[in-house]
């Protein structure tokens, strides 16, 4: 059974960082191109990062680029997600989510597996 299980969420103040971790079992985790998304109260799922089975290629969205770094360490079937210069917009259920097809890039779709989510709320 495909799992993905988020951590590290939490209450930060503006402008600090967070380490988020995804730890995946059930499938061979490192075939599979892997995603960090997440949602804003009100808002739809908006796209955050993408990683390339062994890390060569990272995507970011234009509203996280220079901040975020995803990673991933493919010995221990983790996905990270490094979150620094935090601002309230950044406020959001973050979840991690696993390309249904593997050794492909298919580009993030809403319909993707994903984990139950980690919060993270930036206030001061």
């Amino acid at each position: 059974q495909v799992q993905l299980v988020e951590s590290g969420g939490d209450l930060v103040q503006p402008g600090g960082s967070l380490r988020l971790s995804c730890a995946a079992s059930g499938f061979n985790f490192s075939n599979y191109w892997m995603y960090w998304v997440r949602q804003a109260p009100g808002k739809e799922l908006e796209w955050v990062s993408a990683i390339s089975t062994r890390a060569v290629s990272t995507y970011y969205a234009n509203s996280v680029k220079g901040r975020f770094t995803i990673s991933r360490d493919n010995a221990k079937n983790t996905l990270y997600l490094q979150l620094s210069r935090l601002t309230s917009e950044d406020t959001a259920m973050y979840y991690c989510a696993k390309d249904p097809r593997d050794l492909i890039y298919s580009g993030w779709g809403p319909r993707f597996l994903r984990g139950q989510g980690t919060q993270v709320t930036v206030s001061s």
